[in-house]
């Protein structure tokens, strides 16, 4: 456990985290919460560790929001913050940084996987156990309803609130009559596939990477070509598309997503008063 007393900070720390490993949405979240707390006269900034492998999302969350912090360190990204006029810190992971207090934690978890087999690493897909939600107020669900999760949560924490959020596709139409070949190298690619299936869009092939993959010129090439042989229309995700935009391909579609958090303006007020 930490020994060392955790950094204060003089601006509101919000930490949007996870307990199971990576694609839990979080970085979306965090853009809606930036979004919405602007559109209420506050200036938040978003602040992440820095790791090479993740400049797609840095790319995203600037071209979403404009206001990113980046540092290896994210004590000194968030001191950097406090320089600037921003007033809110929305901290894009750092749950199991205890080098930071936090004055919020929100978890972020996919209906889909929820805790997986509930176990931690290696033997399972979780950082730290289920109980360790304590440190948090707030959940996002990204997908169903489950009564039986809630009433798991809701027996290590009865204060816990919980929020459900989805995933909307845009500007589905263009793809309305394709035959699709969908690839990705995002935390759980399976879920982006689903949700094209969900909107009954024709994916005939999908071909899945790592998180944060670095794409090779030679392996988008290769499903260029078998795309135009097939007649496929290759699409992906924006984060994806981020990573081999370089590659000038005009072939590659990507589908934009946006996040829809039900009783959106009321988690709002919650993150408000518990800062």
């Amino acid at each position: 456990k930490n020994l060392t007393s955790p950094n204060e900070f003089k601006i509101p720390i919000i930490c949007v985290g996870n307990i199971y490993l990576g694609g839990t949405g979080k970085t979306p979240v965090c853009i809606e919460i930036a979004n919405e707390l602007k559109n209420r006269g506050k200036n938040p900034v978003i602040v992440k560790k820095y790791y090479k492998t993740h400049e797609d999302e840095h790319k995203l969350i600037k071209n979403k929001l404009g206001s990113l912090i980046i540092n290896k360190n994210r004590t000194i990204a968030i001191r950097s913050a406090e320089k600037k006029d921003f007033n809110i810190v929305i901290l894009d992971d750092g749950f199991q940084d205890h080098k930071i207090k936090k004055d919020l934690s929100i978890i972020c978890f996919n209906s889909k996987q929820l805790i997986g087999n509930g176990l931690l690493l290696p033997v399972g897909p979780l950082r730290e156990s289920l109980s360790s939600i304590k440190r948090s107020k707030i959940i996002i669900i990204n997908g169903k309803k489950n009564k039986e999760f809630e009433e798991n949560i809701f027996k290590i924490s009865k204060n816990i609130q919980i929020y459900y959020s989805e995933y909307l596709l845009k500007d589905i139409s263009k793809f309305k009559d394709k035959n699709i070949f969908a690839f990705a190298g995002i935390g759980n690619p399976s879920n982006f596939f689903d949700l094209l299936t969900k909107y009954n869009l024709n994916v005939c092939k999908t071909r899945s990477f790592p998180d944060h993959y670095k794409f090779k010129k030679k392996e988008v090439d290769d499903m260029v070509k078998e795309a135009d042989e097939k007649d496929l229309q290759l699409v992906t995700t924006e984060k994806d598309f981020y990573r081999i935009k370089d590659f000038g391909y005009n072939k590659i579609e990507y589908l934009e997503i946006n996040l829809v958090i039900e009783k959106k303006n009321k988690l709002i007020d919650n993150i408000i008063s518990n800062i």
